[in-house]
């Protein structure tokens, strides 16, 4: 499909171009089922299809066992926005009228703006474009998970290599692309690294953007940063190390992250390989365990330890501090100092 090549010309990862895909087979075999043609839906028939999407109903049941599944708005409306970037798409290429498009967005008003947003003179801004098909929702922010549920899920693992993998995404914060397009040069775990070309001294790891990795794995950002890691991360990374040496085939692979345990012996594990092992580790620990679901771990504890935004920012290499949003929770027991704190003022002479 010319739309899912456009994604890999973009440089999406694997993982972008699958999630994409599914999405737009939603909205076409939707258009099967009401007999509407693709490239002119129309409003009555975007409507419907924003409320099939949510919630996705008992209908699931008839076609496998068990209870019914459910959809969620915020999922509902990322297909939603995938459907309107592909008929976009179309209508670039000719194949999709502008009586379409134009249906996708409306004027909005903005009552709030969003934090570093210029309205311009006499607000003449604030007047923008917005989706038309989206569900109103609350945004709950990111998951995290506790320190306490991190080193179970490292205590249950059995494998040095998923041990190690689990440790470098709670640690540095890398997302899981990332980790998994490391090469072994990028590895600098020596207390100086000069014998390598580096100048940078304790351990570390960096992080570099290919597009040509065997396993397809990208780095998000376009530029290479550095991380520093701990001697226990270190010692980790021997231990697998270790058991990746008793696989011959893993000998001649520059990646770090490699398949040990199933075919093909030595080949760079891929994101279906890494989501399958989660999986697994979630129907263990009983909790969900998702890569991502780590790097907001380390963002939330680096700032609830007053670690500044701007080396947070670094550290996870996004390139906008309004990234940084989502990052920061506050939980009970801050909730409960706050207001204890404002209590013992009122206590004071």
């Amino acid at each position: 499909m010319a739309y899912l090549a456009s994604l890999r010309a973009r440089d999406c990862s694997p993982n972008t171009e699958r999630v994409y895909a599914g999405r737009i087979a939603l909205y076409l075999n939707f258009c099967l089922m009401r007999r509407l043609e693709w490239t002119t839906p129309g409003f009555l028939g975007l409507a419907a299809l924003q409320q099939w999407l949510a919630p996705l109903s008992s209908r699931s049941s008839t076609v496998r066992p068990g209870p019914p599944r459910f959809r969620s708005r915020s999922t509902a409306n990322a297909v939603m926005t995938a459907v309107a970037e592909f008929l976009r798409f179309g209508h670039a290429h000719g194949w999709v009228p502008a009586s379409t498009t134009g249906l996708l967005s409306q004027p909005k008003l903005l009552r709030f703006n969003p934090p570093g947003y210029d309205t311009g003179e006499s607000d003449r801004r604030r007047e923008v474009l917005a989706a038309a098909f989206r569900f109103r929702i609350n945004e709950p922010g990111y998951e995290d998970l506790s320190d306490e549920q991190i080193r179970r899920m490292i205590a249950l693992t059995a494998r040095a290599r998923d041990r190690f993998l689990i440790t470098l995404l709670a640690c540095t914060g890398l997302r899981i692309g990332e980790a998994l397009g490391l090469h072994r040069a990028d590895m600098h775990l020596l207390a100086s690294s000069r014998a390598a070309g580096c100048g940078i001294e304790g351990p570390h790891v960096h992080v570099r953007r290919r597009t040509d990795n065997p396993n397809r794995a990208l780095v998000k950002s376009r530029f290479s940063r550095m991380v520093p890691v701990t001697a226990d991360l270190v010692a980790l990374y021997t231990d697998y190390q270790y058991e990746r040496d008793r696989v011959a085939q893993a000998a001649d692979s520059e990646m770090v992250f490699v398949n040990l345990f199933r075919p093909p012996l030595g080949g760079a594990m891929t994101y279906p390989n890494t989501k399958e092992m989660f999986d697994r580790l979630a129907r263990t620990t009983g909790h969900a365990c998702r890569p991502h679901m780590l790097r907001h771990s380390a963002a939330t504890r680096w700032l609830r330890d007053g670690i500044d935004r701007d080396v947070v920012q670094r550290l996870l290499g996004h390139a906008s501090p309004l990234s940084m949003e989502h990052y920061r929770h506050v939980n009970d027991a801050e909730a409960r100092a706050a207001v204890e704190h404002v209590e013992s003022l009122k206590e004071r002479p």
